[in-house]
């Protein structure tokens, strides 16, 4: 018997993307952008794909949305009043879609408990609290789940598989030569360890260059802001569209030394793109997107990691850019994702938990093995907000 769900063009697909900025993002805005290279690829294959969004985004499908821009860009906007507009309408049009695709977190589940809802995917772009476990768990007989990396997993639900994030590498542009600088790119907070990348830059006697924006204020004047001489550590600020390809292009590597295992880290993969190698903790989901000895370095611990830089401009810029291109495509990554759409059709609403699952929403969260074993330990003298 003919598989009815094995070519999936011209399925109603509904993308929900989170609001805080546009789709595709100016500069940061992970989720925006990979919910983006989801609507895309989808339309791309021949999927009927409506984008939930902010107003001000860009996509060449069907763009629905509730406010004329980005909640970022325009603070006078009460985000829980138009997350909930966003979310609601969308559930209130959800019968004119075969399939929901949430790149929202938790809350678009709560809506999900209507019966009447199709099935739903959610990809689950990490845990910003364990608080949240709780929505997942009362809401995970209505949405499948997906990770983004098999060391984001929670013990306590259950996966359809790992579909990596995605990108068109043709916007990335490759350079076979080192640079003569190291590169912190990312938010300027204790998890994302920009502290420890000055460390290895200035052990190692590297230049470093620094950008980003500061996601907590606090930790960048009294960890960062000290340290930057515009010469050996250099601030760059927020960097964007050619400007970001330059300077992720230009540097010897990326240095990623991480204070709470990395949910998956686009700018990994970004940066292998341009040929630059990563110099990464070995945690996390670290270990999945780069290969070490080949795609960059891994290190246990910080003088791991000034004793690898010497060796950084050995690494094969070239098979960096194809780790990327074979393993970290929006190709690759929508074929991971139709495979999911196509369970979740066939099934429309997950069975119930295992054993194990049941067991493991028991254990209080600090004594997890799996989940949250990524909460940071803070300086005793400082408070750093969330």
């Amino acid at each position: 018997m003919p598989d009815k769900f094995a070519d999936l063009r011209g399925l109603r697909l509904a993308v929900l993307a989170p609001i805080s900025w546009p789709v595709p993002p100016p500069g940061y805005g992970p989720w925006e952008q990979v919910s983006y290279n989801i609507a895309q690829g989808m339309r791309a294959r021949g999927l009927d794909v409506t984008l939930y969004a902010a107003g001000n985004s860009h996509f060449e499908g069907r763009l629905r949305s509730v406010l004329p821009i980005s909640l970022n860009e325009d603070r006078a906007l009460d985000g829980n009043v138009f997350e909930g507009i966003h979310i609601g309408t969308l559930f209130e049009e959800a019968e004119r879609f075969d399939l929901i695709h949430n790149n929202f977190d938790w809350k678009p589940m709560t809506y999900a408990l209507a019966r009447t809802s199709p099935p739903m995917l959610t990809t689950i772009h990490g845990f910003s609290q364990p608080q949240i476990l709780a929505a997942y768990y009362a809401c995970a007989h209505r949405s499948f789940f997906t990770s983004i990396s098999d060391a984001d997993r929670d013990p306590g639900l259950r996966y359809l598989g790992t579909t990596y994030n995605g990108i068109d590498a043709s916007q990335f542009t490759f350079r076979d030569a080192p640079g003569d600088y190291l590169l912190f790119i990312g938010r300027f907070h204790p998890e994302k360890g920009t502290h420890l990348a000055i460390e290895i830059a200035k052990r190692a006697g590297m230049r470093i260059k620094l950008a980003g924006i500061p996601h907590d204020e606090r930790y960048f004047d009294e960890l960062v802001s000290p340290h930057i001489d515009g010469d050996a550590v250099e601030f760059l600020g927020e960097v964007r569209g050619a400007r970001r390809d330059e300077v992720l292009g230009g540097a010897l590597a990326l240095v990623h030394m991480t204070t709470r295992p990395e949910r998956f880290g686009l700018t990994l993969v970004e940066a292998m793109a341009c040929g630059t190698p990563v110099l990464g903790a070995r945690m996390g989901s670290i270990p999945e997107i780069v290969r070490d000895g080949m795609t960059g370095i891994l290190c246990d611990d910080l003088d791991a990691a000034v004793a690898a830089v010497p060796n950084l401009h050995r690494i094969d810029r070239a098979l960096c850019r194809k780790h990327v291109e074979t393993n970290f495509s929006v190709e690759r990554m929508v074929d991971r994702y139709l495979d999911a759409y196509r369970i979740a059709l066939r099934e429309r609403l997950p069975g119930a938990p295992s054993a194990l699952e049941a067991a493991a929403r028991k254990h209080d969260w600090w004594d997890r093995p799996m989940a949250f074993t990524d909460i940071p330990t803070r300086p005793p003298s400082l408070h750093f907000d969330e």
